[in-house]
């Protein structure tokens, strides 16, 4: 993939998408003694970034395509994505999900107007039935992670951090797929190398980061997690985000489920901003101490605030917040 296709993606999805806010979080600089900042893609409408890779693949599409349909499965986020754009664009959309996706998002997933399959308890299974609805009804299927297209929408996130921080030194981006970390080290490493990005995953099924010790894509099972956004496989058959998150990435931290929880109790605590178990992730290293020092520019990718209320409020009795 080149950086072109990032720009162009940029332009593609602009109807759609606005940039999203950079705040500077004075708790977390001062904490660390760094500048640390928050990229906000929890105030998208969807409450999460995956709009931007999902608008670009599906506005990339043909005016027949359109008129097929589209599929897709998902484990929440991506699949309330694919039913914005489609609702928007007036096109069918069918979305696989687990038996695992929490209720908060299969309920939202309802209110975008997309229909639903529940389908077995991984990402996997989801995927099996969004395929065989591609053969019995000629839906396109929109890809959760491994297209360019997909890749190309997040990586419009590392151009929006480009013009805003120009001293970045460090990106924590959590790690699934790998279509986020792709996008954005695409973005931010052809423009300036010496840039870090850090990936963060759960203790619990990190099937990228097993990938990558083991040298090829794997399928774990999967476990319950917090960050249940960052849950499924990543293809046996990836053509894209396996290498791309091996060139791009330059460490990668696994994070605890008490260290997800505390994350996220902290920032609704401290900040009064709700972010889901995925998006703490990068709170959790930041206050884990993980990532090497640097006096530059660290920015965190909240990713989204898509949770249940009784977990969040469940968070907050369990954990006093220093």
């Amino acid at each position: 993939m080149e950086i072109k296709e990032v720009w162009e993606a940029r332009k593609r999805i602009a109807p759609l998408v606005k940039k999203t806010p950079l705040i500077e979080s004075s708790i977390l600089s001062e904490r660390l003694g760094r500048p640390v900042y928050l990229k906000l893609e929890n105030t998208h409408e969807i409450g999460a970034f995956k709009i931007r890779g999902a608008a670009n693949k599906i506005l990339s599409l043909s005016e027949e395509e359109k008129r097929r349909g589209v599929t897709t499965y998902s484990t929440g986020n991506h699949g309330m994505a694919v039913s914005f754009v489609a609702q928007k664009l007036g096109i069918e959309a069918v979305v696989c999900i687990s038996s695992r996706v929490p209720k908060m998002k299969v309920d939202s997933l309802k209110r975008l107007g997309a229909r639903i399959e529940i389908v077995g308890e991984s990402q996997d299974a989801a995927g099996v039935r969004c395929f065989e609805l591609q053969k019995e009804r000629g839906y396109t299927v929109i890809e959760p992670f491994d297209d360019p297209y997909v890749i190309a929408g997040q990586g419009t996130i590392g151009l929006e951090l480009l013009e805003d921080i120009p001293s970045l030194a460090d990106v924590l981006v959590p790690l699934s797929g790998g279509g986020l970390l792709s996008g954005i080290g695409l973005a931010l490493k052809t423009n300036s190398p010496k840039i870090r990005i850090t990936g963060l995953s759960m203790e619990r099924s990190a099937v990228m980061h097993e990938s990558l010790k083991a040298g090829k894509p794997l399928e774990i099972e999967e476990s319950e997690t917090l960050a249940d956004s960052l849950l499924g496989g990543i293809g046996l058959d990836n053509q894209h985000t396996f290498n791309m998150v091996g060139e791009y990435m330059d460490q990668l931290v696994l994070v605890s489920e008490e260290e997800i929880g505390y994350a996220m109790a902290y920032m609704m605590d401290k900040k009064g901003m709700i972010v889901e178990g995925a998006a703490a992730t990068g709170i959790a290293a930041v206050l884990g101490n993980q990532i090497p020092y640097q006096n530059r520019a660290l920015v965190v990718i909240i990713t989204g605030q898509n949770v249940d209320s009784s977990i969040l409020l469940e968070l907050l009795q369990k954990y006093t917040c220093h």
